[in-house]
């Protein structure tokens, strides 16, 4: 497993016995300790998350809005300042 650094922070978890047991199952099948394995899944589901996360899909119609807002000469609305005022405030 690849890792950022010599490993020193620590999670703990408490799960249901089966749970636990399924979890050692699928790691053993996959050759992987239960540490290994359960970092990695996390690892993998934590990235994926934060992608989801952090992008924005926009339907057909609301991109070509999003073009045609971006295309035009016209100054943005109060309320769309005071939206990226918000944006702003939130992103420090």
């Amino acid at each position: 497993m690849i890792t950022d650094g010599i490993p020193t922070a620590r999670l703990e978890i408490r799960i249901a016995s089966d749970l636990k047991a399924m979890i050692e199952k699928a790691a053993a099948a996959l050759g992987l300790t239960v540490t290994d394995y359960s970092i990695s899944r996390l690892v993998e589901t934590a990235r994926n998350d934060l992608r989801q996360c952090e992008s924005v899909v926009l339907s057909d119609r609301d991109r070509d809005i999003f073009v045609a807002l971006l295309s035009s000469d016209e100054e943005p609305s109060e309320a769309m300042k005071r939206a990226a005022e918000r944006y702003k405030a939130r992103r420090v």
